[in-house]
């Protein structure tokens, strides 16, 4: 086991060590200046200890978004809108009904598509073109449509995420569903069962695999969805306003901690879909 994990930390200390080495680098010439302003000549020593403990860094150090995330995550009430947590939980939940519709939907059009010709033909080249529609610039215009009629909060944004988050759902399980083998389609038309019961008793069970290998890509769509539905709206909540803020405010290490949480989010759910795969397929008796 130790040495599985030799290599992993060989690669995690060599990208820490050039992190550190790129902050040292980009940092250098602002923190040279602002020593310099203040009437003295700055030595070699003194320009480093500044750029690892600069309040604005154009890179931060790791350390320093260690010490964001401790203190956000950690030291803060979670009810706060200073917690990290608390801006993870707003993000998460549109993420999670974004998700939710997007994987209903997928599966709902992929049924459709599978068991009509017309709908194949009609439907999927659409469903493709409406992946070639930038999010950036889509997700302004559901905001203020949605605006217009009332619909604000939770929903927007999970309408955004629905929009990355079914494509996926929907190509992975036209694929498991086309996955049986010929001669198991025959040998349900031989039992003289019906379009229903081959769906249900073949089609679906054999879908499976590709179903959550797609829904892992989704969910993780999801977030990236929930993330941009903050930006256009100047929200108060939500790791979107949170890089928002940062940004505004030249806050960059407060940025790089939304992003650590983000990505973590983003892994967790992955695991969290991966767990429920496991559980799927050992029910249906595939693993």
């Amino acid at each position: 086991m130790g040495g599985k994990a030799l290599p992993v930390l060989i690669v995690v200390a060599a990208i820490i060590g050039l992190w550190y080495l790129g902050a040292v680098w980009l940092n250098w010439q602002t923190v040279a200046d602002k020593l310099a302003r203040g009437g003295t000549e700055p030595g070699f020593g003194e320009i480093v200890r500044g750029t690892m403990l600069s309040d604005r860094p154009i890179l931060p150090a790791p350390h320093q978004i260690v010490a964001e995330l401790w203190k956000t995550v950690v030291q803060t009430r979670i009810t706060s809108p200073r917690s990290l947590v608390y801006h993870t939980y707003v993000t998460l939940a549109s993420t999670l009904l974004g998700f939710a519709i997007g994987t209903t939907l997928g599966i709902l059009l992929a049924v459709g598509i599978i068991q009509s010709r017309t709908l194949d033909r009609s439907l999927m080249p659409w469903i493709i073109t409406s992946q070639t529609i930038p999010i950036l610039a889509i997700a302004p215009m559901i905001i203020v449509v949605l605006a217009s009629i009332g619909v604000t909060g939770l929903l927007p944004k999970a309408v955004i995420s629905t929009y990355l988050s079914f494509f996926p759902v929907t190509v992975g399980m036209v694929k498991g569903l086309r996955s049986p083998d010929t001669m198991l389609l025959d040998l349900m038309r031989t039992y003289n069962a019906s379009r229903g019961q081959v769906l249900t008793k073949l089609r679906l069970p054999a879908s499976l695999p590709f179903l959550f290998a797609s829904a892992k890509i989704a969910v993780a769509a999801a977030l990236v969805g929930a993330i941009v539905g903050e930006l256009p709206t100047g929200a108060q909540a939500g790791l979107g306003a949170r890089l928002l803020a940062g940004s505004y405010y030249g806050q960059t290490v407060q940025i790089w901690a939304a992003l650590i949480a983000a990505s973590v989010l983003a892994g967790l759910l992955v695991a969290a879909v991966g767990v429920a795969e496991r559980i799927a397929l050992k029910r249906a008796g595939a693993a």
